[in-house]
C-alpha cells in the first residue's frame, strides 16, 4: 500500500470510516457464493438483519438520536410544540367539508369541525408571532415551531412559521393509512418515526411551551402524558396553552377530576385557557419574562 503524506500525522485517524469501509465491501472484483451471501454483508448495511425484532433497541436509539443530532446541527435550541386535530379544515375549505356531507349525521359532523376553523387561523397566527419575535439564546434559535408534521392544525402551525420566512419541525410517523408531511415543513427538519414514543420524546424534549387545539385521541394521548410528566415532577413545568375552553369542557370534566380527589385542585394551574394566539403569546413571554414585540 503506498503510503501517503498525511499518514504520519499525530492528528489524522488510523481507521477509515464505515463510509470507506463499505465503499471497499461493494468493490470488490470478484463475486463468490460467500460474499454474495446475507450473511456477509457489514451489519449496518444489512437492512434485513436492522429490522429484526431482536434490533428492536438498536432502533429505539436510532430514532431517538438521528433527530436529535439533526436539530443540534441546525441550532435548534427550544421549541414551541403545536398539539390539535387532523381533520378541522382550513377556513378556505370548511364550506367544501359541509357540502360533502351525504347524511344529517354526516353533514352536523361538519358543521362542528368547519365551526372549529378559526383554531387553524390561530395556530397559524401563533406560529408566526412565534417565529418573528423568538429569541436566539446562545447561538440557538428558541421557540421553534414544531408540529406532528400532517394536516389541519399541523398544517397550520408549519404554515405560520413558513409566512414569517422562518424555519419549522414535523414529526411525521409511519401510520396505515398514509400521513405525507405537510409542505411548509423545512425539509431538513423533517423528520419520520416508526415509534409513538420516540416521536413523543422529541416533542417534548426541547419544548418550552406547548399550544393544544381541539383534537382526538392523539392529542389527548400528547396532552394528558404531558400534564403527567409536569404533575408528578418529572418534567419541569412550562406554558401548557389549551385553546377552545368550550370544546375541552365538554369532553373533559377537569373540575370533576379535582372534585373526586384524583387530581390535586393546583393540578387544575399545570394549564391555561386561551382563545387567540396573542393571549398565548402573552403567557408564554410572561412566563419566561420576554420582550413582547407583537407587530401589526
Amino acid at each position: 500500500m503506498t503510503e501517503r503524506k498525511d499518514d504520519r500525522e499525530l492528528t489524522n485517524r488510523k481507521f477509515y470510516k464505515a463510509k470507506q469501509e463499505a465503499a471497499f465491501s461493494e468493490a470488490a472484483l470478484r463475486q463468490t457464493p460467500q460474499n454474495q451471501h446475507p450473511a456477509y454483508r457489514l451489519a449496518f448495511q444489512d437492512t434485513d438483519f436492522l429490522l429484526r425484532e431482536e434490533l428492536r433497541p438498536i432502533r429505539f436509539q436510532l430514532e431517538l438520536l438521528k433527530p436529535e443530532m439533526l436539530l443540534e446541527e441546525a441550532g435548534v435550541g427550544s421549541t414551541l410544540v403545536f398539539y390539535g386535530s387532523a381533520r378541522i379544515p382550513a377556513p378556505d375549505q370548511a364550506d367544501a367539508l359541509v357540502a360533502a356531507a351525504e347524511t344529517d349525521e354526516e353533514r352536523a359532523v361538519a358543521e362542528r369541525l368547519a365551526a372549529k376553523s378559526r383554531y387553524y387561523e390561530e395556530a397559524r397566527k401563533l406560529a408566526k408571532i412565534a417565529s418573528e419575535c423568538a429569541p436566539v439564546q446562545q447561538g440557538k434559535r428558541q421557540f421553534v415551531v414544531c408540529s406532528g408534521g400532517g394536516p389541519s392544525i399541523m398544517e397550520a402551525a408549519n404554515r405560520g412559521a413558513a409566512e414569517a420566512g422562518s424555519e419549522s419541525i414535523g414529526l411525521n410517523i409511519v401510520l396505515p393509512h398514509e400521513q405525507a408531511p405537510n409542505r411548509y415543513i423545512s425539509p431538513y427538519l423533517s423528520f419520520n418515526f416508526h415509534y409513538f414514543a420516540l416521536r413523543k420524546m422529541h416533542f417534548l424534549i426541547r419544548a418550552r411551551a406547548v399550544a393544544v387545539f381541539p383534537g382526538g385521541y392523539g392529542t389527548l394521548d400528547e396532552m394528558m402524558e404531558l400534564l403527567t410528566l409536569i404533575q408528578t415532577g418529572k418534567m419541569k413545568p412550562i406554558p401548557i396553552l389549551l385553546f377552545g375552553k368550550e370544546y375541552w369542557d365538554r369532553i373533559i370534566n377537569f373540575g370533576a377530576l379535582a372534585d373526586e380527589g384524583v387530581i390535586n385542585r393546583e393540578d387544575l394551574n399545570l394549564f391555561r385557557w386561551c382563545e387567540t394566539a396573542e393571549e398565548a403569546w402573552g403567557h408564554i413571554t410572561g412566563f419566561y419574562d420576554l420582550e413582547c414585540n407583537l407587530t401589526d
